[in-house]
């Protein structure tokens, strides 16, 4: 069976929370190793493991990988979690493509002052409930099925379900308006290895404002 994947990170959600809920769907059990002071950054970036000076790093398959879209995409080919051909592939991107633009104001909002805080909020609010939401929204209804593509779990509905249910804890109403996406969220979840996943220790909570401080600390950030 091999080693575990063991993930090299902070104790929080930020990048690598996608790539340890796609494993965590695919039904694979991993091990993390945390970055607690900004020596453990040094020491990775010392020893040379860090291709592009950065993490997310994930250990696998005798590789060291790094970028966080490279690593979600091998995970996802290696558990057939990318589709049945390259038709299908594309669409999962697509898809993931637009939730990843999404999740990213969400990664980025605990770390903002309090007036950009503000405005990241409402521009969350808007691009949610306009831009995004709608779209798979009628994705699903025009597909008729389970999921995004084909009729089996994807890379695209792990990445779609991590996203509804970030932006929910935000704005708990958000989907009041998208019956067909709070359907899809329900059954996506009680899907085994993802039901086990979001009730386990490895799901990461949102972040309190102690480990904010932290995590500045260990990537310098201003």
């Amino acid at each position: 069976m091999g080693d575990k994947p063991k993930l090299h990170y902070t104790n929080a959600r930020g990048r690598m929370e996608s790539i340890r809920f796609l494993l965590g769907a695919a039904g694979v059990e991993f091990e993390e190793e945390f970055l607690e002071t900004r020596q453990d950054l040094l020491k990775l970036l010392k020893d040379g493991v860090l291709l592009f000076q950065q993490v997310p790093m994930v250990e696998m398959d005798g590789m060291k990988l790094v970028q966080t879209r490279a690593i979600l995409s091998y995970i996802a080919a290696k558990y057939n979690l990318y589709g049945k051909n390259l038709q299908e592939r594309v669409l999962i991107d697509m898809f993931v493509g637009g939730t990843s633009d999404l999740m990213e104001l969400v990664i980025m909002l605990p770390f903002l002052s309090a007036d950009d805080h503000e405005m990241r909020l409402k521009l969350m609010w808007e691009k949610a409930t306009t831009r995004y939401f709608p779209v798979y929204e009628k994705v699903l209804k025009d597909h008729g099925q389970n999921f995004l593509v084909g009729n089996q779990l994807s890379f695209a509905d792990v990445h779609l379900l991590e996203t509804l249910l970030s932006v929910e804890e935000t704005f708990p109403t958000v989907l009041v308006n998208f019956p067909i996406l709070q359907a899809y969220k329900l059954q996506t979840s009680r899907i085994p290895t993802i039901q086990k996943y979001l009730s386990g220790s490895q799901r990461k909570p949102p972040l309190e404002q102690k480990q904010v401080q932290v995590i500045k600390e260990i990537y310098q950030l201003d």
